[in-house]
């Protein structure tokens, strides 16, 4: 069974994405073990500039890479918006290929609500977007435990939405 770690900074404040989260994380249980790693969220200053950006995307960026530590050589994938667009079905090949290159677990990061470092960036396997659209980044985990669970249907050759 595959490891999967999502790395997220900032918890769900609206109660509708925790029962969103919960349901998929019960779906999910099926197929792999799921690992979800919140990390604190700094609080944004009213006076926000590129300094105070800085400052905080240096702090999540030190609270992420010390998690990555942890971790045995994850494949480390970062939701950025600037990263590749996949379909559901190239996402889902992409995951069945992970294993075969010696990787038991996929590390995803979802950065807070002002991005992520650059560092996080680089050490990153490749990125992801999963549009050109902006959305919340709770929500955005929401979505990412949605394809996941699409990913592992469609692997395992199992009916879900076409």
């Amino acid at each position: 069974m595959i490891n999967i770690k999502i790395i997220c900074v900032g918890d769900f404040k609206e109660k509708y994405l925790k029962e969103m989260n919960d349901e998929y994380l019960k779906r999910l249980s099926k197929y792999c073990k799921l690992e979800t790693i919140v990390l604190k969220d700094e609080r944004l200053p009213e006076n926000l500039n590129e300094t105070n950006i800085n400052i905080i995307k240096d702090k999540e960026a030190l609270s992420i890479s010390n998690k990555l530590q942890t971790m045995n050589n994850p494949y480390i994938i970062a939701l950025d918006e600037h990263g590749k667009e996949y379909t559901s079905l190239e996402l889902a090949k992409k995951m069945e290929s992970l294993p075969t290159m010696g990787y038991s677990t996929i590390c995803y990061i979802i950065g807070g609500s002002l991005g992520l470092h650059e560092s996080i960036r680089k050490k990153s396997h490749e990125m992801v977007s999963f549009s050109k659209l902006t959305f919340p980044h709770q929500l955005i985990r929401v979505f990412l435990e949605e394809q996941l669970f699409r990913c592992f249907k469609i692997n395992n050759n199992e009916s879900y939405h076409h």
